[in-house]
C-alpha cells in the first residue's frame, strides 16, 4: 500500500468524532431496562434506597456519555439526563402496555415473565422506546445507536423516530422494518417481514413524512409491505400477507393478497417402482 492511504487513514483517525463506543451506549441502555424488568437478570436491591442509588448512578453515567459525545457539545446534559430519568415511570407503564398487548395476543405465551424474557419484539420495543424517549429531546447518535444494536439482535428495524403508541405487539419480528417517520397507533399487531416504508428514497426528502400512518387496532400479517407518507391504514383493518400498499385503505378494511398458484392433482404416483 502506498504511503498517501497511510495518511489518508491516519488524517481520518485526526478529525475522528468524539463518541463512546456503542458498547458503552448500550451497556448503560440495557442496565436501565433491567432495573426496569429485573425478570431479565434476576438481580435485586437490599433496599429502596440502593435502588434509588443506581438509578442515580445511572443518571449520572448518562450525563458522561453526553459529556463525551462531540455532538452533544452543546447540550445541558444534566437536565436532560434529569428530565430522561424523571419520563420513566411513564415509559415503564407503556413498556407494560407492550407486555399485555403480547402476552394476550400470542396463544404460546405461558406468562409475562416468559414475555420479558425471551420474547425478541419486546426487546426490540423496550430499546426502542428508550431511544425515543432519547430521540425526543432533541440527543444526538445515542437513539439511533440503541436501536441498530436492537436490529443487530433481533432483525427488527426501527428508527427511534417513528411515533408508536401503546399496546404495540410485535410476533416473531424478524425481518420488520419500521421507517423514521411511522405514525403507529394503539393496539397494533405486526408479524414477521412486514415494512412500514417510503415510497422514495431521495435526500431531498428528508425533512418530510414519508412513511406510512397506521391507525388504532390494525393487524399486519407477515411480508406485507406499506409505503407512502400518504398512505393511511384505517383504524380495525386487516392487512394480509404479502400485500403491496401504496395507497390508504378506509377503517374496518380487509386486504388479502391472491397468489397466481395451480394445484394439479395427479391420479396416481410412483413410489418406489410401485404404483400407490
Amino acid at each position: 500500500m502506498s504511503q498517501d492511504f497511510y495518511q489518508h487513514i491516519f488524517a481520518k483517525q485526526q478529525k475522528l468524532e468524539a463518541v463512546p463506543s456503542n458498547r458503552e451506549i448500550t451497556a448503560w441502555a440495557l442496565k436501565v431496562i433491567h432495573l426496569l424488568y429485573p425478570e431479565q437478570t434476576g438481580q435485586q436491591y437490599a433496599s429502596v434506597e440502593e435502588l434509588k442509588d443506581e438509578f442515580l448512578r445511572l443518571e449520572n453515567e448518562l450525563c458522561e456519555i453526553m459529556h463525551a459525545t462531540k455532538a452533544c457539545s452543546n447540550c445541558d446534559t444534566s437536565k436532560l439526563a434529569k428530565k430522561f430519568f424523571e419520563g420513566l415511570p411513564e415509559l415503564f407503564r407503556v413498556l407494560n402496555t407492550d407486555i399485555q398487548a403480547i402476552f394476550n395476543g400470542d396463544p404460546a405465551a405461558c406468562s409475562e415473565f416468559e414475555v420479558i424474557r425471551t420474547y425478541p419484539g419486546f426487546y426490540a420495543i423496550s430499546l426502542y422506546r428508550l431511544a425515543h424517549s432519547l430521540y425526543v429531546d432533541d440527543i444526538p447518535l445515542l437513539p439511533r445507536i440503541l436501536t441498530e444494536y436492537a436490529h443487530s439482535k433481533t432483525g427488527i428495524d426501527i428508527h427511534p423516530a417513528a411515533q408508536i403508541d401503546e399496546y404495540f405487539y410485535i410476533d416473531h419480528g424478524t425481518g420488520i422494518v419500521i421507517g423514521e417517520s411511522c405514525k403507529i397507533g394503539k393496539h397494533v399487531k405486526l408479524y414477521q417481514g412486514v415494512t412500514l416504508g417510503a415510497l422514495s428514497v431521495d435526500k431531498s426528502m428528508a425533512n418530510t413524512k414519508r412513511h406510512p400512518t397506521v391507525q388504532d387496532n390494525v393487524v399486519i400479517y407477515s411480508g406485507a409491505t406499506i409505503l407512502g407518507g400518504e398512505t393511511v391504514i384505517g383504524h380495525n383493518s386487516v392487512v394480509g400477507g404479502n400485500v403491496w400498499l401504496t395507497k390508504s385503505l378506509p377503517p374496518n378494511s380487509r386486504v388479502y393478497h391472491t397468489p397466481n398458484h395451480r394445484v394439479l392433482k395427479r391420479l396416481s404416483i410412483k413410489l418406489f417402482g410401485h404404483k400407490k
